[in-house]
């Protein structure tokens, strides 16, 4: 059993465990988002935000069950362990460790790209660009190793700070609706009708803004009153950050049309534009940024509080097991951020934004298989009578186990449907090719923790055999 921090003032409380959530969640993708929606139109558009918004909740309250139901466990590697046993345990937070740390960088890369508006020397000289982004993923782990509350301090400001720009489009589109602004009966008129295909490439889109409400059951050890604060939490935030987001994105797609919007690279830039002037735009760049940076403050949290859980179970090597006087895993934390910096460096260059995106949606990839064993370990253990929960919520769980498995079943087939025209060769969406699917290449990413798994068992047993 994992031995809790003692030093409780350095733990995280409500607020800081909210925005831990909230601030995982809302990171650099969903100022981008709408202009990715745009050929999909308003009502699917729309409709997929609600469904996933839905599924997300759904997942949410999964978590929540879980974490009050074993109020002792560590997260999602130890729900799924009492429930299915070492094995899968491990291949699921491996895949989720490489995705975390592999999105890092494409989150870090995002963030700054959006300084660049800012400060053109970023992009205009050769260098200065993977210098920026590498010194802000060190200066946000040295936040993570000064301690938990230092970084739920960093969290909770950047997260009121990337709110603020995503209030104030919402706050637009609030008041657009109310007044019965023409433009939105004519976003309507002009929108493709609802149809499955493009409700379905339009919610595979939607997905990845709203992964990472599961952060605060990863960092159980670094939360006071796990068994109280991380429900609420997990739930508050991942509802938070859904209705901000469907309001937010639905008034862009309103006031911007839509062949303006899907050539847009600042979308919630130009509805600032259009209604505060020029220097709104420039300030929503730096809002962004901050949002960006926000996000990566709590992911970096996260990748190195996983290696360290698996190092003090034993199927890591034990070096990522010791902590700081502080009482963070900061070998852990460094190491992860060292290849962060390595994939970021071997691949800083115009030409691998692509290749970032890609990273995300295996990143993507790694969380839902995450997110199913957890909705399947939550009905196993309701089944064997595992988990202390109070008979009138063991029904709701149930349900919420149902439903979320098959949501999150619904989009790892999801996230293996290309929307490219060209691969698709004209269609709406396609099943994608081997080389560009990231089911296959994410189930790949998983599969080689296997050789590691059983590599560790064999060094624990021969550690055994000498220690005798």
């Amino acid at each position: 059993m994992n031995t809790p921090v003692k030093d409780t003032s350095r733990l995280l409380g409500f607020w800081m465990c909210t925005a831990l959530v909230v601030g995982n969640v809302i990171g650099s993708g969903v100022f981008l988002l709408p202009a990715a929606l745009s050929p999909y139109g308003l009502a699917n558009s729309t409709s997929a935000w609600l469904f996933t918004a839905s599924g997300a909740v759904i997942l949410a309250c999964v978590f929540a069950g879980l974490s009050r139901g074993l109020p002792g466990a560590a997260g999602p590697y130890a729900y799924t362990r009492m429930a299915f046993g070492d094995l899968p345990a491990f291949l699921i937070i491996w895949g989720y460790w490489i995705g975390v740390w592999a999105g890092n960088a494409a989150i870090a890369t995002g963030s700054v790209s959006y300084l660049a508006e800012l400060f053109p020397v970023i992009s205009e000289r050769p260098g200065v660009a993977p210098l920026v982004t590498v010194t802000a993923v060190w200066l946000l782990t040295a936040v993570n190793v000064l301690g938990a509350r230092t970084a739920g301090r960093v969290q909770v400001v950047t997260t009121v700070m990337k709110l603020l720009p995503l209030f104030v489009i919402a706050g637009i589109g609030l008041f657009v609706l109310f007044q019965g602004d023409s433009r939105i009966a004519a976003a309507a008129q002009a929108s493709p009708p609802l149809t499955l295909g493009a409700f379905t490439a339009a919610a595979t889109l939607t997905l990845w803004p709203l992964l990472g409400f599961e952060s605060a059951s990863v960092a159980t050890e670094r939360v006071r009153d796990p068994a109280r604060m991380i429900p609420r939490a997990t739930i508050i935030g991942a509802a938070m950050a859904a209705v901000i987001y469907i309001i937010a994105s639905s008034t862009v797609q309103i006031l911007i049309p839509a062949d303006e919007l899907a050539k847009s690279n600042a979308p919630f830039a130009d509805v600032a534009r259009m209604f505060f002037g020029e220097a709104a735009g420039h300030w929503l760049a730096l809002f962004a940024a901050i949002s960006g940076f926000g996000a990566l403050n709590g992911w970096i949290l996260l990748q190195g509080e996983l290696p360290f859980q698996l190092a003090r179970d034993g199927v890591f090597p034990r070096y990522f097991a010791r902590e700081s006087r502080r009482h963070t895993p900061a070998r852990a934390l460094v190491v992860s951020s060292a290849l962060v910096t390595a994939l970021m460096l071997l691949n800083y260059d115009k030409s691998m934004v692509q290749v970032f995106n890609f990273v995300i949606l295996i990143a993507s990839f790694s969380t839902l298989v995450l997110y199913l064993t957890c909705a399947a370990a939550a009905l196993k253990l309701l089944h064997d009578g595992r988990l202390q929960i109070a008979r009138g919520r063991t029904a709701a769980l149930a349900v919420c186990g149902l439903l979320g498995g098959g949501y999150a079943l619904w989009a790892i087939i999801g996230a293996g449907i290309s929307t490219d025209a060209e691969q698709c060769k004209g269609a709406l969406l396609c099943w994608a090719t081997w080389s560009k699917n990231p089911v296959y290449l994410g189930s790949a990413m998983i599969a080689l923790g296997v050789p590691v798994y059983f590599a560790m068992r064999w060094h624990a047993r021969n550690a055994a055999t000498s220690a005798r």
